[in-house]
């Protein structure tokens, strides 16, 4: 007769015994990375970073990433406009988001549009699409009656999506990219294919106005310049001081979506990855859309560095991981 329970070394085969080690051992795992998970939130209030998400992830504002409110950066009293701000390239920002250009002269623009006083170049082809009109489909008609309530122009459904900007800097000239095209642009060389091929073309940006926010792909170059990469990447305002100081064209969709009224606007913008993108009417339309193309590379960028919930969350995926593997010899074992 046995004195006590000494399966370590009597009752139970060694394999068996492995394999209750390794189950208490993922067990005191899983316990521990939870409290040290509660232990976070608790302090910090977020809970989003417990899990992530498979597919485009809805950029609901928290406390890490607020969608921004008016700047005032002026004296009391003064009636003139906010001035632009850049948030440095170091300041606060959540994974897969790029820093906030705040107080933005927006105007309206549209694919088809003819050359003017205000638009000194017309858009029947764009910095990167010499046949832009004809491939978005016609002519994108400004005129809210002639618009639907989906955002799209009532003549035709368009080829490449109607939710698109223009910012001023062109990253290729004359078939080749610029000087200083690799140096400041972040996601260069996560996007470059080709000599000559824009890795700005289709890009996402966010724009923020009245509390409303609108996602839209970067599809032409201006207003008026198209070297400004110090505002557009960089932590600079815009150098143009024509038409209200204009840094950003945005299409008569993000026009409706955001209930600008007028040709002008005040707006807040950022560069943001694909995968924070939520769905809605930008992800109707269009064969240069990831949405509606998922053959599209959408080179996805972490901009920012991994937090310690996510550094802890992969240490114990990569270590429950490797047991798993080590329990599946076990089950060969133990099968008699």
């Amino acid at each position: 007769m046995v004195s006590g329970f000494r399966y370590n070394s009597l009752i139970l085969p060694k394999a068996l015994r492995r394999g209750f080690s390794v189950a208490i051992l993922l067990g005191l795992i899983s316990v521990s990375f939870g409290d040290i998970q509660t232990s976070k939130a608790g302090q910090q209030g977020v809970s989003a970073s417990r899990s992530v998400a498979k597919g485009p992830i809805v950029s609901i504002p928290t406390q890490r990433d607020v969608l921004p409110r008016s700047q005032v950066n002026r004296k009391s009293g003064d009636q003139s406009p906010p001035k632009p701000r850049i948030i440095p390239r170091n300041g606060p920002k959540s994974p897969g988001t790029y820093p906030w250009r705040l107080n933005i002269t927006a105007t309206v623009f549209w694919v088809g549009e003819d050359a003017s006083h205000r638009n000194p170049v017309h858009n029947h082809k764009s910095s990167w699409d010499a046949e832009w009109r004809d491939n978005y489909g016609g002519f994108d008609n400004p005129e809210p009656t002639e618009r639907t309530k989906d955002y799209r122009p009532r003549a035709f459904i368009p080829k490449l999506n109607p939710f698109y900007i223009a910012l001023p800097y062109n990253d290729v000239s004359r078939g080749q990219h610029k000087p200083e095209a690799s140096k400041v642009i972040p996601w260069f060389r996560k996007a470059y294919e080709e000599e000559g091929k824009s890795v700005c073309k289709g890009r996402w940006v966010q724009i923020v106005y009245n509390k409303r926010s609108c996602f839209a792909q970067w599809e032409d170059c201006g207003p008026f310049t198209t070297d400004d990469w110090p505002y557009v990447f960089g932590d600079k305002p815009p150098m143009n001081r024509e038409n209200k100081g204009a840094a950003i064209d945005i299409s008569p969709a993000v026009r409706d979506y955001l209930g600008i009224k007028g040709g002008t606007a005040l707006v807040h913008w950022r560069f943001v990855e694909f995968h924070r993108i939520p769905r809605g009417p930008w992800s109707k339309w269009g064969d240069n859309n990831p949405f509606v193309n998922p053959g599209i590379k959408t080179h996805k960028f972490n901009s920012a560095p991994m937090t310690e919930d996510e550094r802890l969350r992969r240490q114990q995926e990569a270590i429950q991981k490797k047991l798993l593997k080590d329990l599946k010899s076990l089950r060969r074992d133990l099968q008699w």
